[in-house]
């Protein structure tokens, strides 16, 4: 029974986050929404910040789930994964951002960021391992996509034109600005 309580613990904390924000979560509604009481989210979380953390990690498992289960696996699938598309994928994202958020105040929670970013790193560069190098790849892929995804979320940018963007950047064999060399060595 508890280990079923437990997940619906971290499905409405979940909830309650791509709702109203990691701030507006208070572990009494967390519980109300779960069905349990707030003594048994305090049996298996110490803390709030605990509860909220594992609660990004157990939705990043959720979306995993979904990323290796659809699709063939081949690039394309991988960046349509990464965009707020409607529904679980957006709602994933939102979760990213209160996250992003979260852990720029919050310093206990810049762990939880970066293990979230280096098992996606380490996604994306399983499927891209015929890269030359496949994990500064994954990285400049998650920078396209959260740039480009987070311009979706606000409406500034259609979902399909950020899709687009992304695959040229990829395959573009032409860099758009042409400088003699990088003053960045």
């Amino acid at each position: 029974m508890t280990e079923g309580a437990r997940e619906r613990i971290l499905a409405a904390a979940v909830e309650r986050i791509a709702e109203e924000g990691i701030d507006e979560v208070r572990i009494a509604r967390v519980a109300m929404d779960a069905g349990v009481s707030t003594s048994l989210v305090h049996y298996h979380f110490e803390t709030r910040e605990a509860l909220l953390a594992e609660a990004l990690e157990y939705s990043y498992e959720r979306a995993g789930d979904v990323r290796i289960g659809e699709g063939d696996g081949g690039l394309a699938d991988m960046v349509d994964q990464l965009l707020p598309y409607p529904g679980s994928l957006e709602r994933d994202w939102i979760l990213w951002v209160e996250l992003w958020l979260r852990a720029v105040r919050h310093p206990e929670l810049r762990p939880t960021a970066a293990r979230l970013y280096d098992r996606l790193r380490t996604w994306l560069a399983e499927g891209m391992e015929d890269s030359a190098d496949a994990e500064r790849a994954a990285d400049r892929l998650m920078a396209l996509a959260d740039g480009y995804g987070i311009r979706v979320l606000i409406g500034a940018m259609d979902i399909e034109d950020a899709r687009r963007e992304i695959w040229d950047a990829l395959t573009e064999t032409q860099p758009l600005v042409k400088l003699p060399e990088s003053p960045f060595r």
